[in-house]
């Protein structure tokens, strides 16, 4: 049935309603959430993830643990919805860390009224415990009004991102099926708001030199290792920022729109350099033992990006082929990963987007997201996926808060998403 006053399946209005009037409940449980230290490293989430197990088998939803770690538990549960569609909510329990001295209120969760905000306080605030508890909180919303969700929500809630580590979502993954998914990770900036599609294909090199030695005061007699090496960064680097990329039609609608986002905050050429260049940040320069000796070696790592759609290896046969004018360096370790996207009208980029925008009343940007996490897993396993959460500009930053009303609207829009998905996913 349809409440035709808000336009929402009956579930779904029942399940809003409730969200709406116990935002108390939902500070509580992000203040529990943030009470569990969970620092990655070392990465113990044990604490956390109880908390997340007392507050759904609370509310009678079986949790099942599925680890490769015992300190870092991957939790997995359901709704069980009305249809066979299933939409999944994925949050990772672990933070950075933080030094308690350096805070000026308590990195393990605080709620206080600054500058007219009513706000929590904590690390993990923003990046994800307080979305986390918002996508919770929504699942409790169903269960609380014993209504069925209009689809199956699935979670899968896990540990070691922070570090990118293989125990958290990497390890429960295979064992994940769902139609969409939407992650809890903060997409906002400078006040603006998205949901992101698309993440950038990355290529790490390590860059070897070798020289010939000589004294400092005889430098002629030898090869230096690194004017060696950073005359090969600097061609490489000159090559490829001034690479245009080639991408297919369907990304490029997605780079002019992530252009338009960004254009803001970086400024009009650095956003367009970043979505349609590679870009190449020189990570790591090492060489030489003694300021008065040639160096015979030097090392340097970079990490080259680009956006989703292009051919990553196509991009470093261009490296191999820059590299070969310069003998005395050598390529000695890659990896590369390839961007990963989802149709900016998609099933689930629409019903997240248009979702979001209905309940904050602004517009909801759809951009692809400058670095890559676990949307690329989630993508490359065939669940087409999305990220969004409201909150604030100090993801990793000292005294980390978010609001009350983000965590709010995240629980409204949350809630909402099954009927809107349903929806899209009919429509698409």
């Amino acid at each position: 049935m349809t409440d035709e006053s808000e336009g929402l399946q009956r579930s779904t209005a029942a399940a809003v309603e409730y969200v709406g009037e116990t935002t108390d409940a939902l500070v509580d449980l992000t203040r529990d959430l943030l009470a569990a230290d969970s620092q990655n490293p070392p990465g113990d989430t044990t604490a956390v993830a109880s908390v997340v197990r007392d507050a759904m088998e609370a509310v009678d939803v079986t949790v099942r643990e599925s680890s490769v770690d015992p300190a870092k538990p991957n939790l997995l549960f359901e709704v069980a919805g009305e249809r066979d569609l299933t939409l999944l909510y994925n949050g990772h329990l672990d933070t950075v860390g933080y030094d308690a001295s350096e805070w000026a209120y308590d990195p393990l969760g605080e709620r206080a009224t600054v500058d007219g905000d009513d706000r929590v306080y904590g690390r993990g605030a923003t990046d994800m415990k307080g979305p986390l508890a918002a996508m919770l909180h929504a699942a409790r919303a169903y269960r609380a009004v014993d209504e069925r969700p209009p689809v199956t929500l699935a979670y899968a809630v896990v540990s070691d991102e922070e570090t990118g580590g293989d125990a958290g979502l990497p390890s429960v993954v295979d064992a994940l099926d769902a139609d969409g998914c939407v992650i809890g990770e903060t997409t906002c900036e400078g006040g603006r708001h998205s949901v992101t599609v698309a993440d950038r294909g990355s290529i790490w090199l390590t860059l070897d030199a070798t020289g010939e030695g000589a004294h400092g005061s005889r430098p002629t007699l030898g090869v230096n290792a690194v004017d060696e090496l950073w005359a090969a960064v600097t061609h490489l680097r000159d090559s490829l920022t001034e690479r245009p990329l080639d991408v297919p039609a369907d990304v490029d609608a997605i780079v002019e729109r992530s252009v338009d986002y960004y254009a803001p905050i970086m400024g009009d050429r650095a956003a367009s350099d970043t979505f349609r260049h590679p870009t190449a940040n020189l990570g790591e320069f090492r060489g030489g033992d003694t300021i008065n000796a040639v160096p015979e070696s030097a090392r340097a790592r970079l990490d080259v990006r680009v956006v989703a759609g292009v051919d990553t290896k196509a991009v470093l046969a261009d490296i191999r082929e820059c590299l070969r004018e310069h003998d005395r360096v050598e390529l000695t370790d890659v990896s590369w990963s390839r961007g990963t996207y989802v149709p900016l009208d998609g099933p689930i980029a629409t019903a997240t987007a248009e979702t979001a925008a209905a309940v904050v009343g602004e517009r909801v940007h759809r951009r692809s997201a400058t670095g890559g996490g676990d949307t690329k897993t989630l993508r490359n396993a065939g669940i087409p996926t999305v990220e969004f959460a409201l909150g604030t500009d100090t993801v990793h930053a000292l005294d980390e808060y978010t609001t009350v009303d983000a965590l709010a609207a995240n629980a409204e829009v949350y809630a909402r998403l099954p009927d809107a998905f349903a929806r899209a996913y009919d429509e698409g």
